[in-house]
């Protein structure tokens, strides 16, 4: 089941990659209800999924920060 929602997130960020400010709003979400280990892999396919939009990369500077704020990584 663990993997559904991972993989249900991932297709939610997919979908609101042209708003910014959404994507971030989603990726907080994320953050809060991934396990751990689904983060790693999350992160892992953000850097690809943003290589050409620095718009969202951006996003993912914040989210690092709190990511670290959690303690996940």
């Amino acid at each position: 089941m663990a993997r559904m929602i991972y993989d249900y997130t991932k297709s939610e960020l997919e979908s609101v990659s042209v708003n910014p400010n959404l994507f971030k709003r989603k990726l907080k979400k994320a953050v809060h209800s991934l396990l751990p280990h689904e983060i790693d892999h999350l992160q892992k396919w953000l850097s690809y999924f943003t290589i050409n939009k620095p718009d969202l990369q951006n996003c993912l500077t914040e989210i690092d920060i709190e990511i670290n704020q959690k303690g996940v990584c």
